[in-house]
């Protein structure tokens, strides 16, 4: 039998407003009036109804996760995947429940669905028009953005430092020796892509170096597939004085130049160093294994969890953005010339 909120306050002689706040855990209650309330909650075996629940305590424990990305895979991506798995790790700790979706369009189309679902809070991933952060706004759903960035001073913003990525990059190969690049370029609207590129050229130039534009490749995507025909297409263009270097902006692009490279007979790195950025598991199981710039994704996905839970309790947060700096990892696919 199902039994309410009245039948508790029936069989513990005690008001409904009294019942409604000691299972809500709002407002004072006297110590007497609680244990009655609890015992009529065991002898009754009773479960709140999560409608209920919410209605009282105008919260749902739901909140949503918008991952706003044009290309397949997703959830499987060996990037925001790991992002996901932290981030539905973290909220069950925390004692909530995810909706998860995806938008290629970066719509208002997710923004409603989860806004329908009566989430706590919002956590957007990848970048997104300003169009659906003000939809957002007019709501009042607390929300945050990681691995995007706003042109909102007040928005949560969890990114890696990928600007400086890339001058590591330029740093450890320089160091190496090599001097002549190729450098296959994620696309430029994503942020990531364009500030690690641009971190990579500014610091060669810095070093004294050169990166004209036919030393770069820009791919339509960020995929094995176009990292792959990327060094097919471009590798012609040199003739007399090949890259004895490639940096790409993202493990999965390298992954596929290195593949083109082995095809040809051309030694890893003996006759051309690789590097990648990101450190997705696959970069340390390709042969030989890639070296690149480890990043935070894990903590970024838990992070993302445990400061949209603070804004949906309303505390005060500072800083706005929080950017965690990529570490080296140098593995075989690179050595001195």
């Amino acid at each position: 039998m199902s039994y309410t909120i009245k039948d508790i306050a029936r069989l513990a002689g005690v008001s409904k407003s009294t019942v409604s706040r000691v299972i809500s855990g709002n407002g004072y209650t006297s110590k007497e009036a609680r244990e009655k309330v609890l015992n009529a909650v065991k002898e009754l075996q009773y479960k709140p109804n999560g409608v209920a629940r919410a209605m009282v305590s105008q919260r749902t424990n739901n909140i949503g996760v918008i991952i706003y990305r044009q290309h397949h895979p997703i959830a499987s991506h060996p990037f925001y995947g790991k992002i996901l798995d932290a981030i539905l790790m973290k909220s069950e700790s925390l004692n909530y429940s995810v909706f998860v979706t995806t938008d290629k369009e970066m719509s208002i189309r997710s923004a409603d669905f989860m806004l329908e679902k009566r989430v706590d809070g919002l956590i957007l991933i990848s970048r997104l028009s300003q169009e659906v952060i003000g939809y957002i706004d007019h709501f009042n759903v607390p929300y945050l953005m990681v691995n995007g960035t706003a042109e909102k001073d007040d928005v949560i913003q969890i990114v890696n430092n990928d600007r400086k990525g890339g001058r590591i990059a330029a740093d450890h190969l320089y160091q190496l020796g090599h001097r002549r690049f190729l450098v296959i370029a994620g696309p430029q609207e994503h942020r990531s892509h364009h500030l690690r590129l641009q971190g990579f050229c500014e610091r060669i130039h810095e070093l004294g170096g050169n990166i004209s534009a036919k030393d770069i490749y820009f791919s339509p995507t960020s995929t094995f597939d176009d990292g792959y025909k990327g060094l097919s297409i471009i590798w012609d263009h040199f003739t007399s004085e090949k890259p004895t270097a490639i940096f790409a902006t993202n493990d999965m692009l390298a992954l596929g130049a290195m593949q083109v490279l082995l095809q040809n007979g051309w030694k890893i790195p003996d006759d051309m160093a690789v590097m990648g950025f990101d450190n997705i598991d696959y970069s340390k199981m390709s042969y030989p294994p890639l070296t690149t710039l480890h990043v935070e994704k894990m903590k970024m996905g838990e992070d993302a969890v445990v400061l949209l839970d603070r804004l949906i309790k309303k505390e005060n947060l500072d800083p706005l953005r929080i950017e965690y700096d990529p570490v080296l990892i140098i593995r075989e696919s690179t050595k001195g010339v």
